[in-house]
């Protein structure tokens, strides 16, 4: 048998009063926990262009601890009970990352919800305004069932447009939304507007 490796360790030291990312919800994670998964996520600004403050937490999931921190505490800040969806979809392509092994870990089926042009037809399609432009979602036209319940979940919301996209998306193919969870959350920027009275959920908030 291979040997198995021990568990990653990383210094926790961050301090909680100069880092401007904060837990939103502080039932989903120990504050030892909460530190140590904020300690994963880099910040890089003006990526990819000037004036953008962007938020990289790819290096969680090279983490086997901060993988298990990101999923446990993503169940324990669900928006709705289990019971109350049959599956879980995530937009392209960090929610692919996270969204797989959420649904595995509740017992739920995954729903890819791709931008257009992946999929071969037919699929259901939804398009949305972006600042220049527009965009469109798309999902295979036999991945929802009549009525099915579904959560959505990304890894980051800001102005809520591609998680309203989705939502329409979802509706569109006969399902109904259950709710939303995301990883991270940019403040200032009104989100949650967009989603309407959908139940609701995020791990970290941070500043646009």
């Amino acid at each position: 048998k291979l040997p198995i490796p021990p568990p990653t360790r990383r210094s926790t030291k961050v301090n909680m009063s100069q880092t401007d990312i904060h837990v939103a919800n502080a039932a989903s994670m120990s504050q030892d926990d909460a530190r140590y998964l904020i300690s994963l996520i880099r910040t890089v600004p003006d990526f990819p262009r000037e004036g953008i403050l962007f938020r990289d937490f790819m290096p969680v999931f090279a983490d086997s601890r901060g993988l298990r921190i990101l999923l446990d505490a993503l169940i324990a800040a669900l928006p709705v009970h289990t019971d109350e969806f049959d599956a879980v979809a995530g937009l392209e392509a960090r929610g692919f990352l996270f969204g797989p092994a959420l649904a595995a870990q509740l017992g739920k089926g995954f729903i890819a919800i791709r931008k257009a042009g992946k999929l071969p037809p037919p699929v259901h399609a939804c398009s949305y305004a972006l600042e220049y432009g527009k965009a469109t979602l798309e999902i295979e036209d036999t991945s929802v069932r009549n009525n099915e319940r579904i959560l959505i979940v990304d890894d980051l919301i800001a102005t809520g447009g591609s998680a309203a996209a989705a939502k329409d998306l979802i509706e569109s193919a006969g399902g109904k939304v259950a709710g939303y969870e995301f990883v991270m959350e940019l403040e200032g920027l009104d989100g949650r507007t967009a989603l309407g009275d959908y139940p609701y959920g995020s791990l970290l908030k941070m500043p646009a």
